[in-house]
């Protein structure tokens, strides 16, 4: 603080420093966060799949393309770990939203200690909008009276449209703008898809974003209900792949495979299988060995938990905050 600070109101030389608006590091870039529901690594055009993306192939052509991702097979543990940077388990979704229990891990419940990426963000200057679906609602919270804790807009996002839960129609949606239900635009036979309407939002959004503070940064989490069940494709969309599976499952999984991108073998880290499962024994990067969990095994074999060995005895170590990314299958 510069300049004569007195307790004087009319004290004509006392100066106080201009109030300046949080906003990140010159040149913090935009960042915009797709999840796509459901989706097998091989469906995209960018992967090798049959399904045309060509934006994503355009950006894949330019970027990292990951190749060894993980995932945790399951809806709201992946998008936990997503949003979170942390273990599924250690932010307690180690199963979907609807089947929580009061086992450790199992809660649905987000600790305060887990902070969500959009958070972090938006206290650092970022504008954040979540646009489509949240499955990270503990289900005795998902009514309109909250408590909005787990919400988006709970959770780091300032602005949500979209709806909550697993699934929901794709003509006539359960919609929120906030934590507002809201009826849709217009109806089917007007034309209404749910991932076109979300679509339009998040574009109006980034627009009036960079109009009203075209110097802060946005983070946007987009995350369309389609090609999760329902399955309610447009009809333009449906006639656009007619005939295009009609060689059947076996010799359409055959011309992807020919077409995936390939995985270089692990070098830094020895012993581990391609697809990143542990070998029985196998030392891992930090020199514990790691063991599989096969049937019959006890709680201990499990990749969550480590064993170290030393001095004669065996000790468990948890695992559950390790850093990872999330994606739905």
């Amino acid at each position: 603080m510069s300049g004569l600070v007195t307790y004087d109101a009319k004290d004509p030389d006392t100066s106080f420093p201009p109030i300046e608006p949080l906003r990140p590091p010159a040149g913090a870039p935009n960042v915009l966060t797709v999840l796509i529901d459901d989706c097998g690594f091989g469906a995209s055009s960018a992967f090798g799949g049959p399904l045309a993306t060509p934006t994503a192939e355009r950006l894949a052509a330019r970027r990292l393309k990951d190749k060894r991702f993980h995932t945790t097979a399951l809806c709201s543990p992946s998008r936990q770990a997503l949003l979170t940077g942390r273990n599924h388990h250690a932010v307690g979704m180690g199963a979907i939203t609807e089947l929580a229990t009061s086992a450790p891990g199992y809660s649905s419940v987000r600790p305060d200690k887990a902070a969500p990426l959009a958070a972090t963000l938006r206290l650092n200057g970022y504008s954040t909008g979540q646009f489509g679906k949240c499955h990270e609602v503990p289900v005795w919270e998902t009514s309109p009276m909250g408590p909005f804790r787990q919400w988006p807009t709970g959770s780091g996002f300032e602005y949500f449209y979209g709806f909550i839960g697993g699934e929901t129609n794709q003509y006539y949606p359960a919609l929120y703008d906030g934590t507002t239900p809201v009826e849709p635009p217009k109806t089917p036979a007007q034309g209404y898809h749910l991932t076109e309407d979300m679509t339009d939002k998040a574009i109006s959004w980034v627009r009036q974003q960079k109009a009203l503070m075209p110097d802060k940064p946005f983070f946007m989490y987009y995350a369309p209900g389609a090609t999760h069940a329902p399955h309610q494709a447009p009809p333009e969309w449906i006639a656009r792949y007619r005939g295009r599976f009609d060689a059947g499952w076996d010799a359409l999984r055959e011309e992807t495979f020919a077409q995936l991108p390939q995985p270089a073998e692990p070098s830094a880290v020895q012993g581990l299988r391609r697809h990143g499962s542990p070998v029985r024994g196998a030392p891992g990067p930090d020199g514990v060995r790691l063991r599989r969990r096969g049937p019959g095994q006890g709680r201990d074999d499990h990749p969550l938990h480590r064993r170290e060995q030393g001095r004669g005895r065996t000790r468990r170590r948890h695992s559950t905050d390790d850093v990872l990314s999330g994606r739905d299958l």
